[in-house]
């Protein structure tokens, strides 16, 4: 019975790496196509933000949730719609970004006091994180690679003329896309072709 029990430990931590790896091949995938297509990925992000909204709206009308959970995430989604407005560019420091990470915040505070606090079965709670919770942030994360390639806009804060502050700034890749391309320059072996 020992050995079984060691092998299924070891077949659940192979399964593991396998789930990992899957989850980051999709998410480099998601972070090509939105570099690709920023306009249409704006457009998707929006109407998930949309829909959160009537979402939120849903449970207020259907559920009785405490409003404190409602309004603070209806603020969040409102924020959201800030982060948009200069997509794909994002800036860390401004005020947009900063309340949107406060709100999510406290937004994951309430949500864990209130399950914590009144039973609700597995699924419906995590129904809860992700649908009104971390689909429209999760979405924006893996949009942030989008800025690596986007030549510099009137919305960014330019340090003398625009041609050398692109070529200044071309190298400096803080992306999810960088990030894994990185990953896969310094953990995959590289193949060499053979000249004949």
């Amino acid at each position: 019975m020992l050995f079984l029990t060691l092998i299924s430990y070891a077949a659940v931590l192979i399964q593991i790496v396998f789930i990992t790896i899957a989850i980051a091949a999709g998410l480099y995938y998601l972070a090509e196509l939105v570099e690709e297509y920023t306009s249409a990925a704006k457009k998707v992000i929006w109407w998930m933000n949309t829909t959160t909204l009537a979402l939120y709206v849903f449970l207020w009308i259907f559920e009785n949730f405490p409003i404190s959970m409602i309004v603070f995430g209806i603020l969040a989604h409102l924020v959201h719609y800030i982060i948009l407005k200069n997509f794909p560019y994002v800036s860390f420091s401004s005020l947009g970004f900063l309340a949107a990470v406060v709100l999510i915040i406290i937004n994951h505070y309430l949500a864990f006091s209130y399950f914590a606090a009144v039973y609700h079965p597995f699924f419906e709670v995590i129904a809860y994180f992700t649908l009104y919770l971390w689909l429209v942030p999760f979405a924006l994360f893996v949009s942030l690679s989008a800025n690596d390639n986007v030549l510099p806009t009137t919305a960014e804060r330019i340090d003398g003329d625009v041609v050398s502050n692109y070529f200044s700034k071309r190298n400096k890749k803080y992306g999810l896309l960088s990030f894994f391309n990185y990953a896969k320059e310094t953990l995959l072996p590289v193949r060499t072709k053979k000249g004949f």
